[in-house]
């Protein structure tokens, strides 16, 4: 699946501050905001910032458990799992 790419905006259109907090709002993409044809910044809505952040973090816990599995960590699947969870926390 491909990513749309960001919207580029010039830092002299930051002026209009109510369009530009509509546009990050509206925008399904990050908006680099450009300084003499540079990347300055990334502005995005809230939204989307939780949605990317919920991603990178599910990426890091795949990650840490792949580690896991190469330095000899038995997998285990999700029954055996919440068993033992059950076990260790019911009360």
């Amino acid at each position: 699946m491909t990513q749309p790419l960001p919207k580029i905006l010039p830092v002299n259109e930051l002026k209009n501050t109510a369009n530009i907090m509509k546009t990050c709002k509206e925008s399904p993409v990050p908006i680099v905001i450009t300084k003499n044809g540079y990347g300055e910044a990334v502005m995005m809505s809230v939204k989307l910032y939780e949605e990317m952040f919920a991603k990178m973090q599910a990426a890091a816990l795949l990650n840490a458990g792949l580690e896991d599995i190469e330095q000899g960590a038995v997998p285990m699947d999700g029954e055996n799992f919440f068993g033992s969870m059950r076990e260790k926390y019911a009360k």
